[in-house]
């Protein structure tokens, strides 16, 4: 029967695993993800939750995030957030595109 440090010891090696996939998938991502000051982000709305990911990573200030009407019959809530990007102040960084949970976030040419 295994005891608890073993499992404890099983526990951490796994999620020290699981951290290292991630951190190569990210790696791997973010490789091919165009940017650079030649880009700039966009925000697909109808993906975006406004969970306020974005802005929080952005050292730029180049999102904001704005009140827009909720259109759907199953949500009672009168308006959602969604992020805007500032054309002028976005750098091309990519980090908005990877803190991004929905995808919603892309690089365009400027």
């Amino acid at each position: 029967m295994t005891s608890t440090k073993e499992l404890a010891k099983r526990r951490a090696e796994e999620a020290e695993r699981i951290a290292i996939a991630l951190a190569r998938q990210k790696g791997e991502r973010r490789a091919t993800i165009k940017g650079g000051e030649g880009t700039v982000a966009w925000v697909t709305e109808n993906l975006c939750i406004g969970c306020d990911q974005c802005t929080i990573v952005c050292d730029d200030d180049a999102i904001d995030l704005y009140n827009k009407d909720v259109t759907s019959p199953l949500i009672n809530v009168p308006s959602n957030k969604k992020a805007k990007i500032i054309r002028d102040a976005c750098t091309g960084c990519r980090l908005c595109v990877l803190a991004c949970p929905t995808d919603a976030i892309t690089m365009i040419d400027r």
